[in-house]
Protein backbone atom coordinates (compact mmCIF):
# COMPACT_ATOMS: atom_id res chain seq x y z
CA UNK A 1 0.00 0.00 0.00
CA UNK A 2 0.98 3.66 -0.86
CA UNK A 3 0.54 6.32 2.16
CA UNK A 4 -1.40 8.82 0.87
CA UNK A 5 -3.56 10.85 1.76
CA UNK A 6 -7.17 9.66 1.00
CA UNK A 7 -8.17 10.90 -2.45
CA UNK A 8 -10.99 10.97 -4.72
CA UNK A 9 -9.98 10.96 -8.56
CA UNK A 10 -13.79 9.78 -10.03
CA UNK A 11 -15.58 7.05 -10.74
CA UNK A 12 -13.18 4.92 -12.77
CA UNK A 13 -15.74 2.33 -14.40
CA UNK A 14 -18.96 0.41 -13.65
CA UNK A 15 -19.64 -3.24 -13.73
CA UNK A 16 -21.62 -5.16 -15.80
CA UNK A 17 -22.30 -8.85 -15.91
CA UNK A 18 -22.68 -10.79 -19.07
CA UNK A 19 -22.68 -13.62 -20.83
CA UNK A 20 -20.22 -12.94 -23.50
CA UNK A 21 -17.21 -10.32 -22.60
CA UNK A 22 -16.29 -10.44 -26.12
CA UNK A 23 -19.78 -9.76 -27.85
CA UNK A 24 -20.58 -7.08 -25.19
CA UNK A 25 -17.53 -5.05 -26.16
CA UNK A 26 -18.63 -5.25 -29.63
CA UNK A 27 -22.34 -3.97 -28.70
CA UNK A 28 -21.06 -1.50 -26.61
CA UNK A 29 -18.22 -0.37 -29.08
CA UNK A 30 -20.47 0.02 -31.85
CA UNK A 31 -23.53 1.83 -30.27
CA UNK A 32 -22.23 3.72 -27.14
CA UNK A 33 -18.09 4.72 -27.82
CA UNK A 34 -16.66 2.48 -25.59
CA UNK A 35 -14.08 2.07 -27.69
CA UNK A 36 -10.47 2.24 -25.86
CA UNK A 37 -9.69 -1.21 -24.76
CA UNK A 38 -7.73 -0.32 -21.31
CA UNK A 39 -7.57 -4.37 -20.70
CA UNK A 40 -8.47 -7.30 -20.80
CA UNK A 41 -7.56 -10.08 -18.24
CA UNK A 42 -8.48 -13.87 -17.58
CA UNK A 43 -7.90 -14.66 -13.81
CA UNK A 44 -9.52 -16.77 -10.94
CA UNK A 45 -11.76 -14.42 -8.42
CA UNK A 46 -10.44 -15.65 -5.13
CA UNK A 47 -11.11 -12.21 -3.08
CA UNK A 48 -14.32 -12.36 -3.35
CA UNK A 49 -15.49 -15.42 -2.00
CA UNK A 50 -18.45 -13.99 0.23
CA UNK A 51 -20.06 -12.61 -3.22
CA UNK A 52 -19.55 -15.75 -5.11
CA UNK A 53 -21.16 -18.51 -2.96
CA UNK A 54 -17.39 -19.08 -1.42
CA UNK A 55 -16.32 -21.07 -4.24
CA UNK A 56 -13.24 -19.49 -6.96
CA UNK A 57 -14.57 -18.94 -10.41
CA UNK A 58 -12.36 -18.14 -13.50
CA UNK A 59 -13.40 -14.71 -15.24
CA UNK A 60 -12.96 -13.01 -17.77
CA UNK A 61 -12.87 -9.09 -18.01
CA UNK A 62 -12.67 -6.45 -20.54
CA UNK A 63 -12.37 -2.48 -19.33
CA UNK A 64 -13.27 -0.10 -21.94
CA UNK A 65 -13.49 3.66 -22.34
CA UNK A 66 -15.01 6.92 -24.21
CA UNK A 67 -11.93 9.47 -24.23
CA UNK A 68 -15.43 11.78 -24.76
CA UNK A 69 -14.66 12.10 -21.06
CA UNK A 70 -16.43 10.09 -18.22
CA UNK A 71 -16.03 6.47 -16.43
CA UNK A 72 -15.70 2.66 -18.48
CA UNK A 73 -17.52 -0.10 -18.26
CA UNK A 74 -15.62 -2.84 -16.36
CA UNK A 75 -17.51 -5.78 -18.51
CA UNK A 76 -17.56 -9.17 -16.97
CA UNK A 77 -17.90 -12.74 -17.51
CA UNK A 78 -17.78 -15.74 -15.86
CA UNK A 79 -16.03 -18.67 -17.81
CA UNK A 80 -17.14 -21.69 -15.95
CA UNK A 81 -21.13 -21.07 -14.84
CA UNK A 82 -23.31 -19.64 -16.57
CA UNK A 83 -24.28 -15.69 -14.92
CA UNK A 84 -28.20 -15.80 -13.23
CA UNK A 85 -30.16 -13.16 -14.20
CA UNK A 86 -32.66 -11.50 -11.94
CA UNK A 87 -35.35 -14.08 -10.89
CA UNK A 88 -37.82 -10.72 -10.87
CA UNK A 89 -38.55 -7.83 -12.65
CA UNK A 90 -35.94 -4.53 -11.46
CA UNK A 91 -37.71 -1.77 -10.60
CA UNK A 92 -36.77 1.62 -9.55
CA UNK A 93 -36.60 1.83 -5.90
CA UNK A 94 -35.01 -1.88 -5.33
CA UNK A 95 -31.63 -1.64 -3.79
CA UNK A 96 -28.49 -1.30 -5.96
CA UNK A 97 -26.98 0.05 -9.22
CA UNK A 98 -30.65 0.80 -11.16
CA UNK A 99 -28.59 2.50 -13.67
CA UNK A 100 -25.41 4.40 -15.29
CA UNK A 101 -25.40 8.49 -16.00
CA UNK A 102 -24.56 8.43 -19.72
CA UNK A 103 -23.22 11.46 -21.07
CA UNK A 104 -24.43 13.37 -24.57
CA UNK A 105 -23.68 16.84 -25.61
CA UNK A 106 -26.70 16.74 -27.70
CA UNK A 107 -30.08 14.46 -26.19
CA UNK A 108 -31.92 14.95 -29.30
CA UNK A 109 -29.69 14.05 -31.67
CA UNK A 110 -28.26 11.11 -29.61
CA UNK A 111 -32.24 9.77 -29.19
CA UNK A 112 -33.07 10.03 -33.12
CA UNK A 113 -29.45 8.27 -33.64
CA UNK A 114 -31.11 5.65 -30.83
CA UNK A 115 -33.85 5.70 -32.86
CA UNK A 116 -32.58 5.01 -36.20
CA UNK A 117 -30.42 2.06 -35.68
CA UNK A 118 -33.18 0.58 -33.55
CA UNK A 119 -31.60 1.03 -29.93
CA UNK A 120 -34.63 -0.36 -27.66
CA UNK A 121 -35.77 3.35 -26.34
CA UNK A 122 -38.06 3.38 -23.12
CA UNK A 123 -38.99 6.75 -22.66
CA UNK A 124 -39.50 10.04 -24.56
CA UNK A 125 -37.21 12.91 -23.77
CA UNK A 126 -37.85 14.03 -20.46
CA UNK A 127 -37.06 16.51 -18.20
CA UNK A 128 -35.35 15.82 -14.74
CA UNK A 129 -36.45 17.62 -11.55
CA UNK A 130 -33.39 20.53 -12.87
CA UNK A 131 -35.43 20.75 -16.10
CA UNK A 132 -32.51 18.88 -17.63
CA UNK A 133 -33.32 17.01 -20.93
CA UNK A 134 -32.75 13.01 -21.04
CA UNK A 135 -34.29 9.50 -21.81
CA UNK A 136 -33.90 6.18 -20.72
CA UNK A 137 -32.97 3.21 -22.70
CA UNK A 138 -32.31 -0.64 -22.71
CA UNK A 139 -28.91 -2.38 -24.10
CA UNK A 140 -29.53 -5.90 -25.91
CA UNK A 141 -29.13 -7.35 -22.34
CA UNK A 142 -32.28 -5.52 -20.92
CA UNK A 143 -29.58 -3.21 -18.97
CA UNK A 144 -30.80 -0.10 -18.25
CA UNK A 145 -28.75 3.45 -19.36
CA UNK A 146 -30.29 7.01 -18.94
CA UNK A 147 -28.80 9.40 -21.39
CA UNK A 148 -28.59 12.74 -20.44
CA UNK A 149 -26.90 16.25 -21.43
CA UNK A 150 -23.72 17.21 -19.70
CA UNK A 151 -21.20 19.86 -19.72
CA UNK A 152 -18.09 18.38 -18.40
CA UNK A 153 -16.22 16.94 -21.31
CA UNK A 154 -12.18 15.50 -21.72
CA UNK A 155 -12.64 15.44 -25.83
CA UNK A 156 -16.04 16.36 -28.27
CA UNK A 157 -15.25 14.26 -31.24
CA UNK A 158 -17.69 13.58 -33.38
CA UNK A 159 -19.49 10.85 -31.95
CA UNK A 160 -22.21 12.49 -29.65
CA UNK A 161 -21.81 10.50 -26.46
CA UNK A 162 -19.13 10.60 -23.83
CA UNK A 163 -19.06 7.88 -20.60
CA UNK A 164 -20.92 7.48 -17.66
CA UNK A 165 -20.77 10.78 -15.67
CA UNK A 166 -22.63 8.69 -12.70
CA UNK A 167 -25.41 6.13 -11.31
CA UNK A 168 -29.08 5.93 -10.17
CA UNK A 169 -28.77 3.79 -6.26
CA UNK A 170 -31.42 2.15 -5.07
CA UNK A 171 -31.27 2.57 -1.06
CA UNK A 172 -33.63 2.34 2.15
CA UNK A 173 -32.39 5.02 3.74
CA UNK A 174 -31.26 8.35 2.13
CA UNK A 175 -30.10 9.84 4.62
CA UNK A 176 -28.27 6.79 6.58
CA UNK A 177 -26.79 6.47 2.80
CA UNK A 178 -25.19 9.89 2.73
CA UNK A 179 -22.96 8.83 5.40
CA UNK A 180 -21.10 6.83 2.46
CA UNK A 181 -21.97 8.72 -0.78
CA UNK A 182 -21.52 12.46 0.69
CA UNK A 183 -19.32 12.10 3.91
CA UNK A 184 -16.99 9.28 2.13
CA UNK A 185 -17.00 9.28 -1.54
CA UNK A 186 -17.53 13.34 -1.16
CA UNK A 187 -21.18 13.72 -3.00
CA UNK A 188 -21.52 16.91 -0.49
CA UNK A 189 -23.80 18.97 -2.59
CA UNK A 190 -27.58 18.64 -2.75
CA UNK A 191 -28.64 19.56 -6.64
CA UNK A 192 -32.22 18.53 -5.66
CA UNK A 193 -34.24 16.68 -2.90
CA UNK A 194 -38.20 15.83 -4.21
CA UNK A 195 -40.35 13.42 -2.78
CA UNK A 196 -43.32 12.76 -5.15
CA UNK A 197 -44.33 11.18 -8.58
CA UNK A 198 -42.11 12.17 -11.35
CA UNK A 199 -42.92 12.26 -14.64
CA UNK A 200 -39.92 11.56 -16.00
CA UNK A 201 -39.65 8.15 -14.53
CA UNK A 202 -43.05 7.12 -15.83
CA UNK A 203 -42.02 4.96 -18.13
CA UNK A 204 -39.54 2.55 -15.69
CA UNK A 205 -40.69 -0.25 -13.74
CA UNK A 206 -41.63 1.33 -10.07
CA UNK A 207 -41.59 4.64 -12.08
CA UNK A 208 -45.32 5.60 -11.08
CA UNK A 209 -45.01 5.49 -7.50
CA UNK A 210 -44.63 8.09 -5.29
CA UNK A 211 -40.91 8.39 -4.59
CA UNK A 212 -37.53 10.26 -2.80
CA UNK A 213 -34.59 11.00 -4.77
CA UNK A 214 -31.93 13.18 -4.37
CA UNK A 215 -29.15 14.13 -6.73
CA UNK A 216 -25.60 14.91 -5.64
CA UNK A 217 -22.38 15.82 -6.84
CA UNK A 218 -19.07 16.95 -5.34
CA UNK A 219 -18.83 20.68 -4.75
CA UNK A 220 -14.96 20.62 -5.35
CA UNK A 221 -13.68 19.96 -8.91
CA UNK A 222 -12.29 16.29 -8.58
CA UNK A 223 -8.43 16.27 -9.13
CA UNK A 224 -5.77 13.58 -9.70
CA UNK A 225 -4.20 11.39 -12.39
CA UNK A 226 -7.17 10.75 -14.57
CA UNK A 227 -9.25 13.08 -12.83
CA UNK A 228 -9.90 15.66 -15.87
CA UNK A 229 -10.87 12.02 -18.50
CA UNK A 230 -13.33 10.99 -15.91
CA UNK A 231 -14.73 14.33 -15.28
CA UNK A 232 -18.10 15.69 -12.73
CA UNK A 233 -20.26 12.47 -11.39
CA UNK A 234 -23.92 12.72 -9.59
CA UNK A 235 -25.06 9.98 -7.48
CA UNK A 236 -29.16 9.94 -7.54
CA UNK A 237 -29.67 7.98 -4.68
CA UNK A 238 -33.76 6.90 -5.08
CA UNK A 239 -36.06 5.74 -1.82
CA UNK A 240 -39.50 3.98 -1.54
CA UNK A 241 -40.46 6.25 1.13
CA UNK A 242 -41.59 4.13 4.41
CA UNK A 243 -40.89 1.16 2.77
CA UNK A 244 -44.37 0.99 0.95
CA UNK A 245 -45.00 -1.63 -1.51
CA UNK A 246 -45.56 0.29 -5.10
CA UNK A 247 -48.14 0.43 -7.82
CA UNK A 248 -47.94 -3.25 -8.77
CA UNK A 249 -48.04 -4.17 -5.25
CA UNK A 250 -43.92 -4.88 -5.17
CA UNK A 251 -41.60 -4.40 -1.81
CA UNK A 252 -37.87 -3.01 -2.76
CA UNK A 253 -35.75 -5.87 -2.71
CA UNK A 254 -31.70 -6.32 -3.28
CA UNK A 255 -31.08 -6.53 -6.86
CA UNK A 256 -28.41 -8.97 -6.27
CA UNK A 257 -30.44 -10.78 -3.45
CA UNK A 258 -29.75 -14.70 -4.02
CA UNK A 259 -27.64 -14.17 -7.16
CA UNK A 260 -23.88 -14.02 -7.04
CA UNK A 261 -21.72 -10.93 -8.10
CA UNK A 262 -20.71 -10.39 -11.70
CA UNK A 263 -23.77 -12.24 -12.47
CA UNK A 264 -25.94 -10.34 -15.07
CA UNK A 265 -26.53 -6.47 -15.10
CA UNK A 266 -24.74 -3.92 -12.39
CA UNK A 267 -22.35 -5.75 -10.13
CA UNK A 268 -20.25 -2.58 -8.54
CA UNK A 269 -19.64 1.23 -9.12
CA UNK A 270 -15.66 2.15 -8.98
CA UNK A 271 -14.03 4.72 -7.60
CA UNK A 272 -10.34 5.54 -8.81
CA UNK A 273 -8.45 6.65 -5.49
CA UNK A 274 -5.58 7.02 -4.01
CA UNK A 275 -3.91 6.68 -0.13
CA UNK A 276 -5.96 3.16 0.09
CA UNK A 277 -4.79 2.95 3.66
CA UNK A 278 -5.93 6.05 4.80
CA UNK A 279 -9.53 5.09 3.23
CA UNK A 280 -9.22 1.72 4.69
CA UNK A 281 -9.40 3.07 8.17
CA UNK A 282 -11.99 6.31 7.41
CA UNK A 283 -14.18 3.02 6.28
CA UNK A 284 -13.95 1.11 9.19
CA UNK A 285 -14.47 4.08 11.76
CA UNK A 286 -17.69 4.95 10.00
CA UNK A 287 -19.43 1.56 9.66
CA UNK A 288 -17.92 0.73 6.32
CA UNK A 289 -15.21 -2.11 6.61
CA UNK A 290 -13.52 -4.07 3.52
CA UNK A 291 -15.15 -6.69 2.50
CA UNK A 292 -12.22 -7.86 0.24
CA UNK A 293 -8.85 -6.43 -0.49
CA UNK A 294 -5.99 -6.87 -2.30
CA UNK A 295 -3.32 -5.98 0.13
CA UNK A 296 -0.66 -5.30 -2.60
CA UNK A 297 -0.18 -4.06 -6.23
CA UNK A 298 -2.40 -7.07 -8.29
CA UNK A 299 -1.25 -7.16 -11.49
CA UNK A 300 -4.40 -7.64 -14.44
CA UNK A 301 -1.92 -8.23 -17.14
CA UNK A 302 -1.36 -5.04 -18.72
CA UNK A 303 -2.70 -3.12 -15.62
CA UNK A 304 -1.45 -2.44 -12.03
CA UNK A 305 -2.98 -1.46 -8.75
CA UNK A 306 -4.46 -1.48 -5.47
CA UNK A 307 -7.86 -2.76 -5.40
CA UNK A 308 -10.86 -3.19 -2.23
CA UNK A 309 -14.18 -3.40 -1.85
CA UNK A 310 -16.95 -2.23 0.69
CA UNK A 311 -20.50 -2.54 1.19
CA UNK A 312 -23.00 -0.01 1.33
CA UNK A 313 -25.59 -0.03 3.83
CA UNK A 314 -27.90 -2.21 1.25
CA UNK A 315 -25.18 -4.42 0.14
CA UNK A 316 -24.28 -2.56 -2.91
CA UNK A 317 -20.97 -3.13 -3.65
CA UNK A 318 -18.15 -0.35 -4.01
CA UNK A 319 -14.90 -1.11 -5.68
CA UNK A 320 -11.54 1.30 -5.14
CA UNK A 321 -9.04 1.10 -7.36
CA UNK A 322 -5.54 2.86 -6.74
CA UNK A 323 -3.84 2.56 -9.97
CA UNK A 324 -0.33 2.11 -10.15
CA UNK A 325 0.11 1.14 -14.08
CA UNK A 326 -2.11 1.36 -17.20
CA UNK A 327 -1.43 0.80 -20.57
CA UNK A 328 0.02 3.22 -23.22
CA UNK A 329 1.65 2.43 -26.47
CA UNK A 330 2.34 -1.38 -25.40
CA UNK A 331 4.10 -1.88 -28.83
CA UNK A 332 6.90 0.66 -27.69
CA UNK A 333 6.45 -0.84 -24.14
CA UNK A 334 5.63 2.27 -22.93
CA UNK A 335 3.02 2.66 -19.56
CA UNK A 336 1.64 5.08 -17.49
CA UNK A 337 3.44 4.29 -14.17
CA UNK A 338 1.56 6.47 -11.19
CA UNK A 339 2.78 5.12 -8.33
CA UNK A 340 5.03 8.22 -7.73
CA UNK A 341 3.28 10.64 -8.60
CA UNK A 342 1.67 13.71 -7.27
CA UNK A 343 -1.43 12.18 -6.09
CA UNK A 344 -3.51 15.21 -6.48
CA UNK A 345 -2.00 16.37 -9.71
CA UNK A 346 -3.61 15.53 -12.90
CA UNK A 347 -2.01 13.89 -15.83
CA UNK A 348 -1.33 16.08 -18.67
CA UNK A 349 -3.77 15.80 -21.57
CA UNK A 350 -1.40 14.85 -24.31
CA UNK A 351 -0.33 11.96 -21.78
CA UNK A 352 -4.03 10.64 -20.86
CA UNK A 353 -4.65 11.10 -24.99
CA UNK A 354 -2.09 8.45 -25.42
CA UNK A 355 -4.35 5.91 -25.04
CA UNK A 356 -6.30 6.66 -28.43
CA UNK A 357 -3.08 4.08 -29.42
CA UNK A 358 -5.75 1.44 -27.90
CA UNK A 359 -8.75 2.38 -29.89
CA UNK A 360 -10.39 -0.72 -31.50
CA UNK A 361 -12.37 0.04 -35.00
CA UNK A 362 -14.94 -1.87 -36.75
Amino acid sequence: MTNHKKHIIGIQQIGIGVRDANAAFRWYRKNFGFDIHVFEDDAEVTLMLPFTGGKIWKRHAILAMNLNGGAGVEIWQYKDRVAENSREEIRLGDYGIFCPRMKTNNVKKTFQKFKETKINLISDIVKDPLGIEHFFLKDIYGNIFQVINETSWFGKKDYMLGGISGCMIGVSDIEKAKKLYSNILGYDKILYDKKEIFDDLNNLAGGKNKIRRMLLTHSKMRSGGFARLLGESKIELIQIPEHKKDEAGKMPKKIFNNRFWGDLGYIHLCFDITGMNELKKECSDNGFPFCADSNKSFDMGEAAGHFSYIEDNDGTLIEFVETHKVPGIIKLGIYLNLKNRNPEKSLPDWMVKMMAIRRVKD
